[in-house]
């Protein structure tokens, strides 16, 4: 398709550029109008979102160590106002990787959620040591090696072992019949049982796809690979053994942030990223056509409002993240068919 809009009702470009959220803005001027980092709009734009907006709401609770909180509820009692969330929301929102708070928040989380002997992040951690070993999960992984190469620290020694992690063991398996063997296997039947869980593989596929394409490892690109076939198997929201059946429902609906969870169009933007054409992706392409209102917007129609140190958008109403991450998407998806 020469003109990826002609799939739009209408275009909310100029909605997405307007100064009250400067982390959309700074986005859609590089994603959709092509701007480069060095842009003096782009520039401007960046500097906002330090000052303006979602990030020095979470940034004005942060402790001086880097933490949210109570130290140790980084994860699962902190649900979600703990360390390891606020991290993942400062990198989808494009906070400055050389503030000193960013940098303190993404060195508390390697102090305290990485495993110091596999290179994976755990959800349980002890002051000396790090990460427990038996508390490592992929999902947690993906998104800690994802924000953190988004916030500067692709080359650091320890996020390249996460990435090691994610290439060794992360699993891409559609109900096999073997039981799999040995650490971290056994005791994670939810994350590695016979078939793997999709926000494990969704999370690792979005950590790796962050790298860019001249640094990646022939095992990541082999990686990238298992990964995404294994979504384009299942259609990308579908069952692979019924394309009939979604394989869950509310992956249907988009949310902004998705933290552990995923959606529909959060796959299909990280396949796009990744260049992936595939006719497996048509369904999740038209159902992210189909959702649009008259005025080429997207809903926020699921959310952990009311759970974050600051709410983001509200459900239910147009969401400039909803539809920046669909026109990305789409862009991607049209510009090179």
């Amino acid at each position: 398709m020469a003109d990826w809009k002609a799939v739009l009702k209408a275009d909310p470009t100029d909605w997405l550029l307007e100064a009250d959220n400067p982390s959309v803005r700074c986005f859609a001027l590089i994603g959709l109008l092509g701007r480069p980092e060095n842009d003096p709009e782009v520039a401007k734009a960046k500097n906002a979102i330090m000052e303006a907006g979602t990030v020095p709401k979470i940034l004005v609770k942060q402790k001086k160590s880097g933490y949210w909180g109570i130290p140790e509820n980084f994860y699962v009692r902190g649900k979600y106002k703990g360390t390891v969330w606020q991290l993942i929301i400062l990198a989808e929102l494009g906070a400055d990787k050389n503030d000193d708070r960013i940098k303190n928040a993404c060195e508390f989380i390697l102090g305290h959620s990485q495993n110091r002997e596999s290179g994976a992040f755990s959800f349980h951690g002890t002051e000396d040591a790090g990460g427990r070993r038996d508390s490592v999960i992929p999902c947690l992984t993906g998104n800690m090696v994802w924000s953190l190469i988004r916030l500067g620290y692709l080359n650091d020694p320890r996020v390249q072992r996460g990435i090691n992690w994610i290439v060794s063991y992360q699993r891409f398996d559609d109900r096999t019949k073997e039981k799999l063997k040995g650490w971290p296997y056994e005791k994670r039947e939810r994350c590695f049982g016979r078939h793997s869980c999709h926000m494990g593989v969704v999370k690792a596929l979005k950590a790796l796809a962050e790298i860019p394409e001249n640094k990646r490892s022939l095992r990541v690109r082999d990686t990238i690979e298992k990964g995404a076939e294994y979504m384009l198997q299942h259609h990308i929201f579908k069952r692979s053994h019924d394309l009939k059946q979604m394989s869950k429902p509310e992956w249907a609906r988009f949310g902004f942030p998705l933290m552990w969870n995923t959606d529909a169009l959060e796959i299909l933007g990280i396949l796009t990223k990744l260049g992936y054409r595939d006719e497996r992706m048509h369904e999740a392409v038209d159902l992210v056509v189909s959702k649009q209102d008259e005025r080429g917007r997207w809903k926020l129609e699921t959310t952990f409002n009311g759970r974050f140190q600051a709410d983001i958008e509200r459900k239910g109403e147009p969401s400039k993240w909803v539809t920046l991450n669909a026109l990305k998407a789409l862009k991607s998806f049209y510009s090179r068919t």
